[in-house]
């Protein structure tokens, strides 16, 4: 019996990488993924054997590894960003079920909150909320009920699946029920391409936001009450100088 080890690998550049997910793809036979992430990896380490599936396939996608794994291999599924913030690691668990082989080690990797937030200042200095915008798994009427109560807890938010070809639209619906309690001159930001070729970022208003133009490689932070722009970048304080 072979292990499998979930790793998240970060944006998908080498130098925002834990030294954990490094050594774990340099010490596995079988790197299997999503192709894009896996793409991300390939160049890194070559000489591995790399398994992909497309979007959607995912529990096909973890199947194939937990067969891997159970084959004798030391395999690896690699995660954008964190292996259990919106990553396979619960897949696979609940695919193992109550069996304890092949053994499942998780390694948490540097999600989009942190290294967009980075990107943008400091946005997340206090209590937030990350959301997905995507309806493929969790009811809009879901997502809907989430967003208002963030927006009344006065939390911070960030909004990851902001928007694909398929649902255009659901950034603005998004805004359109933030707007119901929060103020259209909330600030807020927009990492693109985090870690990756083309990355950018834009600061932005709640008001504003509605109709920006984002894609699935889009990373949105709307800020809370005290989230104000410092030169060229979102901060939130937490509120140490008035201690």
């Amino acid at each position: 019996m072979g292990k499998l080890i979930v790793v998240g690998i970060g944006p998908g550049n080498y130098e925002n990488m834990t030294v954990r997910a490094d050594r774990a793809l340099a010490g596995c036979d079988v790197i299997v993924g999503y192709h894009v992430y896996v793409d991300l990896v390939r160049e890194q380490y070559p000489g591995k054997e790399f398994l992909t599936t497309p979007m959607t396939k995912e529990t096909l996608r973890c199947q194939m590894a937990l067969d891997e794994a159970r084959s004798g291999k030391t395999v690896a599924m690699v995660c954008s960003g964190d292996s259990g913030i919106y990553g396979m690691a619960a897949l696979l668990y609940e695919l193992r079920g109550e069996s304890r082989e092949p053994e499942i080690e998780v390694v948490p990797g540097l999600t989009a909150a942190c290294s967009g937030g980075a990107l943008l200042g400091a946005p997340l200095t206090h209590d937030f909320a990350v959301i997905s915008l995507s309806d493929r798994l969790t009811s809009w009427e879901k997502i809907e009920a989430r967003l208002e109560g963030a927006a009344k807890a006065d939390l911070s938010l960030v909004l990851y699946n902001p928007a694909s070809r398929g649902r255009p639209d659901h950034l603005r619906h998004a805004c359109d029920i933030l707007l119901r309690t929060l103020p259209e001159d909330r600030p807020c930001g927009v990492a693109r391409q985090i870690g990756r070729e083309g990355e950018s970022y834009q600061l932005t208003t709640l008001g504003q936001l509605r109709t920006l133009p984002v894609d699935m490689f889009s990373t949105v932070f709307i800020g809370n009450a005290m989230t104000r722009t410092i030169g060229d970048r979102l901060v939130t304080p937490r509120g140490y100088r008035d201690v």
